[in-house]
């Protein structure tokens, strides 16, 4: 996913905020400076800090707070990447070792919950209500997605309309925050906008990342092909496929999911893709990048409309 066009309106923004975020893990405890900086530093998109940083420009946001509004959503995010992988129990993420891998589980849930204590100390020092209380809001929300995946984990019954609450809960939303804040410092009354804009965002960025877990390459995707399958997850790939496949093969993947994991991955994938399970969940996916963009509509035009538009239609066009 190349969007380098999308940056360049806040380039000197985007490189601000990695800064800031290093120069902020202030701590005398050496092993969480080690460990964030593997983290973090380990070759993230920074895709809901460039929406926030956007947001506030296409608002009118003259200042500079949004950077540290930005940052301080990246260092959330990252903080539930690590707690995720350690309830995935995962060992790769962007082509490196994971924070658990590396070290342990207790390690990598210790420093997320520093990335969070540390991210919300910086959020107090912004002294604005408004912020505060949406990254709060946003927090609790997220957790509520990861325990609602956890809840809907080995049952083959899961629904698409509970597949997109827990999307919405533990991906869209953290865009949201990222986009309603950068609104809120430029224009709090373009905060609907936005929050209807980073949603549907969210929401195709997801979708896809299932869709790759069944046609992308380990390589490319710096993460294992499968892992979803493997830990009985029913994403929209595999619910849309049990309406439209061979009763045998629905049987099947209700098996993996309910308990075989991975074990029959070839076959399933190719259930999933013959099927036009595939189709449907990309199809899918550009409903959601169509609405994205759609909600930008109102707005006078600029550079920074246009690069939120254009990282619309990228979410759909990548392989990572």
């Amino acid at each position: 996913m190349d969007y380098t066009n999308t940056v360049a309106p806040v380039a000197e923004d985007f490189q601000a905020v990695r800064q800031f975020i290093l120069g902020n893990i202030r701590t005398d405890v050496a092993s969480i400076i080690e460990v964030s900086k593997h983290t973090i530093g380990s070759g993230g998109k920074l895709l809901r800090p460039l929406v926030c940083l956007l947001t506030a420009r296409a608002c009118g946001y003259e200042g500079e707070r949004h950077v540290q509004v930005a940052a301080i959503v990246e260092m959330l995010h990252n903080a539930t990447l690590m707690h995720d992988d350690v309830v995935d129990e995962s060992s790769l993420r962007r082509g490196r070792a994971t924070a658990n891998a590396r070290w342990d589980n207790p390690t990598a849930v210790l420093v997320g919950d520093y990335l969070i204590s540390r991210a919300f100390q910086l959020i107090v020092g912004l002294e604005n209500q408004t912020l505060t209380a949406i990254m709060a809001d946003s927090s609790c929300v997220i957790a509520e997605g990861e325990v609602l995946q956890l809840n809907n984990q080995g049952n083959p019954d899961t629904t698409e309309a509970q597949y997109m609450d827990v999307i919405y809960r533990k991906t869209a939303r953290l865009f949201q925050a990222a986009a309603t804040c950068g609104a809120v410092l430029g224009n709090p009354a373009l905060r609907g906008t936005f929050d209807t804009y980073a949603r549907h965002l969210g929401n195709a960025f997801q979708i896809i990342d299932d869709v790759l877990d069944y046609a992308g390459s380990a390589e490319v995707m710096g993460k294992n092909v499968g892992d979803d399958l493997a830990e009985g997850k029913p994403t929209l790939p595999l619910i849309q496929a049990m309406k439209v496949a061979k009763p045998d093969e629905v049987a099947m993947i209700r098996r993996a999911i309910s308990s075989e994991g991975a074990l029959h991955l070839q076959e399933i994938i190719r259930i999933v893709q013959t099927s036009g399970a595939l189709s449907y969940t990309q199809a899918r996916a550009a409903e959601e990048s169509g609405l994205a963009a759609a909600a930008l509509a109102p707005l006078p035009d600029s550079p920074y409309k246009q690069a939120l538009i254009q990282l619309a239609a990228l979410a759909l066009h990548r392989d990572s």
